[in-house]
């Protein structure tokens, strides 16, 4: 590979600053797994049709496969790896994946659950079943059907606004 190809990408990735020499043509999934080994990013179909890819940038839910590691350059990226506390304590995404059975096999959760967390950080007001089905269109499970990923998704809203789910009687 010839030094003229090579570019550095200077980011910050899960709180923590990262920095890489890089062919220019290098996909963010590809320095996320290659270069920095976080490979709970996974790449499911180089079509950027199935979100197993998903991460945050500066916020928001983003295709890692769509987006080349130099158009990073000084972004702070999220992985499903940067979500849980230093404790291990599980975010409440991953916490109400894991009580309300979201996954079964598990190549899509990762994506699934950087993209349930941008889905209710942008509705603080709420949402529906149709807006979590709705805002998961770009994802794809081959094995739960998505009812519990959805039932995830929405027991997880209360938990990141800050709000208390009325109690069951008893």
């Amino acid at each position: 590979m010839a030094q003229n190809n090579l570019s550095h990408v200077s980011l910050t990735v899960n709180g923590k600053p990262a920095h890489a020499e890089v062919e220019s043509r290098t996909l963010l999934v590809e320095l996320i797994r290659d270069h920095l080994h976080l490979t709970g990013t996974h790449v499911g179909c180089d079509t950027s049709q199935c979100g197993a890819c998903v991460v945050s940038i500066d916020g928001k839910s983003v295709k890692s496969c769509t987006m080349l590691a130099v158009q990073a350059e000084g972004a702070h990226v999220t992985t499903i790896e940067g979500l849980a506390a230093a404790d291990g304590t599980l975010h409440p995404m991953q916490e109400m994946f894991r009580e309300h059975h979201g996954l079964q096999c598990g190549f899509c959760t990762p994506g699934m659950v950087m993209s349930g967390i941008d889905l209710v950080e942008s509705h603080p007001e709420g949402l529906t079943e149709q807006q979590i089905r709705e805002g998961l269109e770009g994802n794809i499970c081959r094995c739960t059907g998505y009812h519990n990923i959805v039932k995830a998704i929405a027991a997880a809203w209360p938990l990141m606004h800050n709000k208390q789910l009325p109690q069951a009687a008893e």
